[in-house]
């Protein structure tokens, strides 16, 4: 639903008025709370048609880029930044559809492996076209705004200790 105005400047002229602090800092944390939910409905509008959502898209697409298309459960979950039970439930929901097996570690019985099977290499490629079809969700901003975007919130991530080795270079 499209509104006549921005909540999220209505909101922060009443923080102004009734003198509370820190105005900028509830605009951005708002702001990036909103587009969260507008790039996450775009996403799953994109990725509903393949069965699949966002998690499920990034498990798949992380076991295509391994040599050997698996990686063990706890692996997926550190690469993912997700709990266990997170990456627990994805897996059982891509196993269902046959887009991933469960395998033994061959040398490490107490390990389980995700594997990526034929249709989820399939799937995970159609759902990158779709992605990249509808921009992931960020049509609409420029070249520098996609950038500039992606510098204020590596700076937050950087800050807030998301990560220890500096970051690549992304262009």
């Amino acid at each position: 639903m499209t509104l006549d105005f921005d909540p999220i400047d209505e909101a922060a002229a009443n923080w102004r008025g009734a003198g509370w602090v820190a105005v900028d800092a509830m605009t951005a944390a708002t702001s990036i709370t909103r587009a969260h939910q507008i790039l996450s409905g775009r996403i799953d509008t994109a990725l509903a048609p393949l069965g699949l959502n966002f998690s499920r898209f990034e498990v798949l697409a992380l076991l295509s880029f391994t040599k050997e298309g698996e990686l063990p459960l706890g692996k997926v979950g550190d690469r993912l930044q997700v709990h266990p039970a997170s990456v627990t439930n994805t897996v059982n929901r891509l196993e269902a559809d046959g887009l991933v097996v469960r395998k033994t570690h061959p040398t490490d019985r107490r390990t389980t492996l995700a594997v990526l099977t034929a249709a989820g290499r399939g799937r995970v490629e159609q759902a990158a076209v779709a992605l990249a079809e509808i921009e992931f969700g960020v049509a609409g901003l420029t070249g520098d705004g996609r950038r500039a975007v992606d510098a204020a919130i590596l700076e937050l991530r950087v800050t807030a200790g998301d990560f220890v080795s500096p970051p690549s270079q992304r262009r």
